[in-house]
């Protein structure tokens, strides 16, 4: 299954807020009417919308999703923690953690524009996962830092870095401090249903 280049305002209706997939929201009286017209789910509705939420939030596809899922279950540790900590340690993610960018999608771009330096290399896998540590620049061009500056420029003032992040705005710079601790976590979800999800299709 393709990554989703659909309607963004179509799955906020259905799974919520997204903030990786758009910085718009709906009005508040339609999130009402959206909630008061939405039924009885069943728990695999429930599950599905879960993974779905979180697919949509990171913009992944289904096989890359399941291959986090098989990956965070080798691991020692909460199954749902170690999955939402690989994700959220995404350079595409970081990059829009950090404000360098609107979006995850926009952060995907820029990455594969090879905008981005991580410890003075050029690194175009939107996927590559940072380590405590890394150093997150903007190449040393004009249109490279023209495209960060303005995604700096726009972010809201109340969305401050999670503290395993700092920003260094003047130097279109950010440092990765950590590893993510589960309260940083930038999405609404409940990573145990996701799992669940997945231990019931295998």
């Amino acid at each position: 299954m393709s990554r989703y280049r659909g309607p963004r305002f179509k799955k906020i209706r259905r799974l919520g807020a997204l903030p990786g997939l758009t910085r718009k929201e709906l009005p508040v009286r339609r999130v009402r009417r959206e909630q008061s017209l939405s039924s009885k789910k069943s728990q695999y509705r429930i599950r599905l919308e879960e993974k779905q939420k979180l697919r949509f939030h990171y913009g992944l596809t289904e096989r890359q999703l399941l291959k986090y899922v098989r990956i965070a279950g080798k691991v020692q540790g909460s199954t749902g923690q170690v999955l939402l900590q690989l994700l959220e340690m995404r350079l595409d993610n970081i990059l829009f953690r950090l404000g360098m960018a609107a979006t995850i999608p926009q952060a995907r771009q820029l990455v594969n524009h090879r905008h981005v330096l991580v410890n003075g290399r050029i690194v175009d896998i939107p996927s590559y996962r940072c380590k405590p540590e890394d150093i997150i620049t903007a190449k040393d061009e004009q249109k490279s830092r023209t495209l960060i500056q303005n995604s700096l420029k726009s972010a809201p003032r109340k969305q401050l870095p999670p503290t395993h992040l700092t920003l260094h705005p003047v130097q279109y710079k950010g440092l990765v401090n950590q590893i993510i601790h589960r309260r940083w976590v930038g999405l609404k979800i409940n990573e145990l249903l996701v799992v669940e999800y997945y231990s019931r299709q295998t």
